[in-house]
C-alpha cells in the first residue's frame, strides 16, 4: 500500500511540474503597463495586473478562481472583447 501511495505522489508531482517552465517568473509574458484607454474600457472584476496580448490581437487576463487559474478574454463593461486590431486584419 505504501508503494502505491508513493508512486501516485511521484506521478502527481511529475504531472504538475510540467505546468510551468523551470525558473520562469510568474508574471512573464504579461503587459507591464496598460494604456489608460484600455483601463477605462475594461469592465469590473478583471485582473488588469496580469494581461497578455494573444496572437489574434485580443487581450486576455489571468483569472484566479477558487479551484484553478485560467486566462480569460479581457472585456469591456458591455461584454465586448478588447482587441488591438479588428477581426480579419
Amino acid at each position: 500500500m505504501r508503494l502505491k501511495i508513493c508512486g501516485l505522489t511521484a506521478v502527481a508531482a511529475l504531472a504538475l511540474s510540467g505546468c510551468t517552465k523551470p525558473g520562469a517568473s510568474p508574471n512573464a509574458g504579461f503587459v507591464q503597463t496598460l494604456p489608460e484607454e484600455i483601463i477605462a474600457m475594461a469592465g469590473p472584476n478583471q485582473d488588469l495586473n496580469a494581461v497578455r496580448v494573444r496572437d489574434d490581437g485580443c487581450l486576455w487576463y489571468r483569472h484566479q478562481g477558487p479551484v484553478e487559474t485560467t486566462m480569460l478574454p479581457l472585456r469591456t463593461g458591455e461584454g465586448r472583447p478588447i482587441c488591438t486590431r479588428t477581426a480579419g486584419s
